[in-house]
Parts: C-alpha cells; structure tokens; sequence
C-alpha cells in the first residue's frame, strides 16, 4: 500500500511541474513569436506586465482547478503518506528524509494558500519539483529509528509546531533565492537598453512573479510566523525533555544549531523593525539562518543514519 502512495504521490507532484513547466514555456514563447518583447521585472515593479491571450490560464496553480488540484490530491495523498509511514501501528519511524518529505509538503500547503492571494506561479515551478523529489527519499534512505515515546501528548504537540515551522521557513527561504535572482536581474537591466533585454526562458519566468516589494512583504510575514512556532518549538522540546529525562537542555548539535537560527532569524527580525534592513545582505542572512535550522535536525541526521550508521535521539 506504500508503495502505491509514494508512485502516486511522485506522479502527480510531478504531473503538475511538467504540466506548469510546459504551460509557461507556451506563455513564453507565444509573445516571443509574435515580436512582443519581455516586459521585464523593471516594469513589473511598477505597472502589470503585458499578458498574452494565454496568460490567464498559464499558470495551474493560479488557476481555480489548479489549486484544487493541488490541494485535494496532491495534498491529500502526500499527507496520507506520511501519516501511514510515519506513524505505524508500533509507534513513530522518522529520520532526515521523513523531515524533507514533511517540510515540502508543509511547504507546498502554504504555497496553496499564498497562490489565493498572489500570482506565484514562478514559486510553484520551484516547490513542485522538490516535493516531488522530498516525497520520494524516504524510500531510498531507510536508516530511520522507531520511537518510543511518540505517543506522548508533549511530544506529539512538539513535532507538529517544528514541523510546520520548517514548512514557513523553508518557503521563506525559496522566497529569499527568487528575490536573489529578482534583484540580480534589475541590476542588470539598469546597465542594458530595453532591447537588449531578451525573452529567456528565465527572463519570462522571473516576469511571472509578483514585484520584488510584494515577495518581501511576503518573506518577512513568512519569518515572523515561523519565528514565533520556531520560539513554541525550542519551549516545547525544553519541556518534553525535561519531562522526558529530568533535564531541560542538552547541549548537543541539534540544541545548538536549533538555538543558532533561532537567534539569527531574532536578529533579522530584530534589524527589520529598528531600521528596515532589506537587500541582498537581508537575503543572504535568510539563507544562512535556514541552513542552520537544516543543520540542526535534518543535516545532522543524515550524518549519523546514513554516513555514520548511527541512531540519535
């Protein structure tokens, strides 16, 4: 039964890409064909791009079927997935593969939601893929550990708000990279005139995002809420050990890692609100703060179950 959930989990996670893929190369191209040039992200920071007679049902995620789609089946059957894997009959199995898995789905649902508000169809063609792909490392990395103590109330409450803060900061971090890109892009359309400015497959797929002030609005809302579930997560793992083996820290690298990016994302936060710090050092600190939260629980799990072949708690 597993298997048949992990193959159609993969397909239609995949079915979408290709489908999205395929619909925005033919928004693409229809313009380039008929001499239309890009309009660029200089234009879409101010004024709506030019939209061809396609541009309306290009994207499925911004479409009402897509998203339906998305939500319904997708959704659907990757959470149905994880909670039969993850929760067996003889207790919990989890491991690093089980994180990703988790964290895309997770951010896959917030992108749903997103999408009902902006158009987003550029994060759709990033976020698709790598569900897919998350979807799928369960089955090739197995080194996973049973846990005992997963039926604890304390326990259970802990694992979903760390789980849901990863999904916002994963696609917080997602949001970072195509405004990296957004960025770039501006600085070098500042320095070529308008007809140098091409019609690229990545030209047209940055011109599908929103402006670059909308996605950082949308960044630093994504930070704040999972800044306050990753605050709820560092208390409830502080009292579920303690309770757990009558100590509240243990200073290991999950602790500090975890600590680490709780206090990098509380700075970004912290520099945000004092004296409105954007750019691409904002940016990159998103990035490193992210890696240190992978590192805390999904990176040193994959060094121990898989190249050191050992069980952590």
């Amino acid at each position: 039964m597993d298997i048949v959930l992990y193959a159609l989990t993969a397909l239609l996670y995949g079915g979408l890409a290709v489908a999205g893929w395929r619909a925005h190369r033919h928004t693409a191209v229809e313009p380039a064909l008929a001499g239309v040039p890009s309009a660029g992200f200089a234009a879409s920071a101010t004024a709506p791009a030019p939209k061809s007679k396609a541009s309306g049902m290009s994207g499925v995620g911004r479409s009402g079927v897509g998203r339906a789609l998305l939500l319904i089946i997708a959704l659907l059957v990757h959470g149905v997935l994880l909670h039969t894997t993850i929760f067996p009959q003889n207790g919990m199995i989890f491991g690093f593969a089980f994180a990703l898995s988790a964290m895309f789905w997770l951010g896959a649902g917030i992108y749903w939601i997103e999408s009902f508000f902006f158009p987003l169809d550029g994060l759709r063609l990033l976020v698709l893929p790598l569900a897919c792909v998350a979807s799928l490392l369960p089955l090739v990395f197995g080194g996973v550990r049973v846990l005992s103590y997963s039926a604890a109330p304390m326990f259970k409450l802990h694992f979903l708000i760390a789980n849901i803060a990863y999904g916002l900061f994963a696609i917080a971090a997602l949001h970072a990279v195509l405004m990296l890109m957004l960025e770039r892009r501006l600085q070098r359309m500042r320095g070529l005139a308008t007809r140098h400015t091409g019609n690229g497959w990545l030209a047209s797929w940055l011109d599908t995002l929103p402006p670059l002030l909308t996605l950082e609005k949308l960044l630093f809302r994504l930070i704040a809420a999972g800044f306050v579930l990753l605050t709820l997560t560092l208390v409830s793992g502080i009292a579920f050990n303690e309770q757990l083996v009558d100590r509240a820290l243990r200073f290991d690298h999950k602790t500090v890692f975890a600590f680490l990016s709780w206090l990098m994302f509380g700075a970004l936060l912290t520099a945000r609100r004092l004296s409105g710090w954007r750019g691409r050092a904002a940016l990159r600190w998103v990035l490193a703060s992210f890696v240190a939260l992978l590192l805390a629980y999904v990176g040193s799990r994959f060094v121990f179950e898989v190249l050191l072949h050992r069980a952590v708690v």
